[in-house]
């Protein structure tokens, strides 16, 4: 009995460590390269789904051949660990970097609760109402998940007269807390605006609006120092200037037989940068400031132009999108001169409301949520064919697509769910 017991202790013991160690090998811990916006960041395609299933890794569509006798080593396991809610704001974070989100934007997380506790319930939303908050009451969610910010400009009072601070305040009394997505995830690339042009089929897809990397460095500071104490007196100036922070600079001789530097530095910094260098007379006298360029992130952006593989008629386009959007009806604009059987060859995308992505771009075809009257007359009189599906029912659908990907890189301890009372509020009477 007691070599018994020794052995199931060993056993015992061994479990835990592996359940520990779960978290040195988990999801977040396999993308965690993704974390920073690179171009290398993307879903796999929407058409690639059906190769996901709920509990795998998908590393690549198509891995190394010598990774692939491993992938079951990748396989979560389950386990006793619990997920809290700053790692799952870690998968999300490496699923759509908010940092690819419109500057005008409320994204991140909205609602916080004051005590933590580990994240069971996950629920999934384009909007959050009224409705949506009582099924996830019902389901005891620890974390709501809405595309849309319920959020968004500042407020002074958290009153039950505003539909959104009610619901604020109830998501703090049962202590949910509250992360939205939104203009990330039509960014990203893979995310909605991929999906929504998918619904037609293959093609050679660019993005509209192309996203640019959050650099925080914006200016170069270029100028000329006679000597090396020289410029060890300003560089220490300049750090000084940045709070401590590491510079990056770079130096060559100069033609009079100077040092001539170059510093980078954000916007922030460049007053005083500047300011810092005026004592310094040779510094001063040859200083010259360029605004640096953010350099493009490929794939990532705003909106998606697709060149099709297979063109479709107007008639053939309508019914796939009805069908992508799991909608019965939608509004068409055909284009001056077209009809139903022309052909798309060209179709141009944004969800939501695209008109301002959308606005100047040579298509055959423009799908979007909403438009305003003026605006679809202009892009008609162009000859371009436009279909409306309502704001939310060009979103809607890439929640059942993002719960695959967002389950994969969870714990079996997690459940996620997308929501069945989120619904457009609008309806065909």
């Amino acid at each position: 009995m007691g070599c018994r017991k020794g052995t199931w202790t060993f056993v015992s013991l061994i479990h835990r460590r592996l359940c520990a160690g779960r978290s040195l090998i988990c999801p977040s811990a396999l993308f965690s390269s993704a974390s920073t916006v690179s171009p290398s960041l993307s879903f796999p395609p929407a058409h690639s789904q059906s190769l996901l299933t709920n509990r795998q890794i998908p590393v690549s569509l198509h891995p190394p051949a010598h990774l692939s006798s491993t992938r079951s080593l990748w396989h979560p396991t389950p386990c006793c660990s619990l997920m809290e809610l700053k790692e799952v704001l870690q998968v999300l974070e490496q699923l759509a970097p908010l940092a690819l989100a419109e500057s005008w934007d409320n994204v991140g997380l909205l609602v916080e609760p004051s005590k933590s506790r580990p994240i069971k319930n996950i629920l999934l939303t384009n909007d959050l109402t009224d409705v949506v908050m009582e099924e996830a009451e019902a389901m005891s969610c620890d974390l709501i998940i809405s595309y849309h910010p319920p959020l968004f400009r500042p407020i002074k009072r958290l009153v039950q007269g505003d539909w959104k601070q009610r619901l604020a305040v109830r998501a703090v009394e049962a202590g949910m807390a509250i992360f939205s997505p939104h203009t990330s995830w039509d960014s990203v690339k893979g995310g909605v605006n991929d999906w929504l042009v998918g619904g037609l089929g293959r093609g050679q897809v660019s993005v509209l609006s192309q996203a640019l990397c959050g650099a925080s460095h914006c200016h170069k500071l270029e100028f000329t120092v006679r000597n090396t104490e020289e410029l060890n007196s300003v560089m220490e100036e300049l750090k000084a200037c940045a709070g401590g922070a590491s510079l990056q600079y770079s130096t060559s001789r100069a033609d009079n037989g100077g040092i001539h530097v170059g510093v980078t530095c954000s916007d922030s910094v460049l007053p005083l940068s500047v300011h810092t260098l005026l004592p310094h007379t040779a510094a001063s006298q040859s200083l010259n400031i360029l605004k640096l360029e953010k350099p493009p992130l490929p794939g990532h952006g705003q909106g998606r132009l697709s060149v099709l593989d297979q063109p479709v008629t107007v008639a053939t386009a309508i019914q796939k999108i009805k069908s992508h959007l799991g909608l019965n009806h939608l509004r068409l604009a055909i284009g001056w001169g077209k009809t139903l059987e022309s052909s798309v060859c060209t179709v141009a995308v944004c969800a939501g409301s695209g008109a301002s992505v959308l606005n100047g771009v040579k298509a055959d075809l423009y799908i979007t949520g909403e438009m305003s009257h003026h605006e679809v007359l202009d892009a008609a009189a162009k000859g371009t064919s436009v279909i409306l599906s309502d704001h939310s029912n060009s979103e809607r659908g890439f929640l059942t697509v993002f719960r695959e990907r967002l389950a994969v890189r969870l714990p079996d301890t997690v459940t996620v769910a997308v929501s069945k009372a989120d619904k457009d509020p609008l309806e065909v009477v």
